[in-house]
């Protein structure tokens, strides 16, 4: 029977469903030594981990799983960070690998040079887009050392299971570079309040359970040379994607936000819809790099491989067509747009695709769109959708 007076959660999400105080009472949560037992401490309501203990946890199949559980939990519903200390113990191991993306900032700032990107501005930081392909491709020994860290692994199924896949994003913030503005990341992070406007409540929530956000520190980094600052327990509330675009909540985010000291080697592991935001370099020498860590869920995928392209240039003579006769009305040539032209502009490049105006480069609907709107002939078309598909590649 229909009961007129329950009532529903909202569906669609939007300025309004962010409400401040209510903001405010969720992060004041705490979190104790009895909610992650394996931790070696608490610090600023993160749980530590000790590297040498966590490995040896994970060599046993139970205590692994229980551990694996204990981190599940954290992202989900709990601080929505962990720190691992000394999770990459190599050292030497590190500073070869440094070694090795300094020689890449180097020769790609030789080839761009006063290029910035959609985080800061040239000069102000380097960065690295695909440093996993770019670090294999340049040092393979080095690449697999680095990357058969066990705790990596374990942490990314903890959160998305297996088939997971990793990109890797260096950045280096030189001294005086800047703070970052309060955000959360890919995938809804990625996109403006009224984008936001249009995914239901349902998928908001999904977002977080896509990707996993890392870091591993590269070298010792005090609260002076700004390590990331974070919001606990900032992830679990539901319309934090629009308001962390709000003046008001990334006030609070200012007032409220936690940043730990990291030694060369240690671990940062958070859901990416924690709040959270790079601090800023206040040191005179010390060039802070990191390597910070994507792992996206092997889920992310389509069932079947279609030629977004080849059909959206098969389309093209007919759609304007009938859009001119008025066989079709402008809305319906817009569904047939959704339908056909790829609406996503990731995976991309981001050393020749970077966007630098936005968060995000044009998708394929978008051209498609704009073809429309300007009556493109199908000669322009085509070389349109030529030159994105050549961005869409690693190198």
């Amino acid at each position: 029977m229909f009961d007129q007076n329950r009532t529903h959660k909202p569906v669609w999400l939007d300025n309004q469903n962010s409400d401040l105080d209510a903001f405010k009472r969720h992060i004041a949560q705490e979190t104790t030594d009895t909610d992650y037992p394996r931790a070696t401490e608490i610090a600023s309501n993160i749980p530590i981990y000790d590297g040498a203990e966590t490995n040896k946890a994970l060599a046993d199949h139970a205590q692994g799983r229980a551990l694996m559980a204990e981190w599940n939990r954290a992202f989900l519903s709990g601080p929505g960070i962990i720190v691992i200390r000394n999770g990459q113990s190599d050292h030497a191991l590190i500073d070869a690998v440094t070694e090795k993306f300094e020689a890449i900032i180097k020769a790609e700032e030789a080839e761009n040079a006063g290029k910035g990107d959609h985080f800061a501005t040239a000069g102000a930081n380097s960065r690295i887009w695909n440093a996993h392909e770019k670090l294999c491709m340049a040092a393979p020994d080095l690449y697999v050392r680095y990357n058969a860290n066990e705790i990596t692994r374990r942490v990314s199924e903890s959160w998305l299971g297996s088939g997971y896949q990793i990109t890797f994003q260096v950045n280096v913030v030189r001294p005086g570079g800047k703070s970052q503005t309060a955000h959360r990341d890919y995938h809804m992070g990625f996109q403006d309040i009224e984008t936001l406007k249009g995914y239901p409540a349902s998928q908001h929530a999904l977002s977080a359970s896509l990707t996993l956000q890392g870091g591993i520190t590269h070298c010792d980094m005090s609260i002076e040379s700004g390590p990331t600052k974070l919001l606990p327990f900032s992830q679990s509330y539901l319309p934090g994607y629009i308001a962390v675009l709000l003046p008001e909540f990334r006030e609070v985010f200012e007032d409220r936000y936690v940043q730990l000291p990291m030694s060369k080697g240690d671990m940062l592991f958070f859901n990416p819809a924690t709040f959270h935001a790079a601090g800023e370099n206040r040191t005179t020498d010390v060039q802070r790099v990191v390597n910070l860590m994507q792992v996206g869920s092997g889920f992310g995928r389509s069932i079947e491989i279609v030629d977004r392209s080849r059909i959206t240039l098969a389309v093209y003579d007919d759609l304007t067509r009938l859009l001119k006769s008025s066989t079709i009305t402008a809305r319906e040539a817009d569904n047939v747009v959704a339908a056909t032209a790829e609406g996503y502009p990731f995976p991309a490049n981001l050393d020749i695709d970077s966007p630098l105006s936005g968060m995000a480069p044009p998708s394929q609907q978008d051209v498609l769109r704009q073809a429309l709107a300007e009556d493109w002939p199908m000669a322009k078309l085509e070389e349109e959708i030529a030159a994105q598909n050549g961005r869409k590649r690693s190198h």
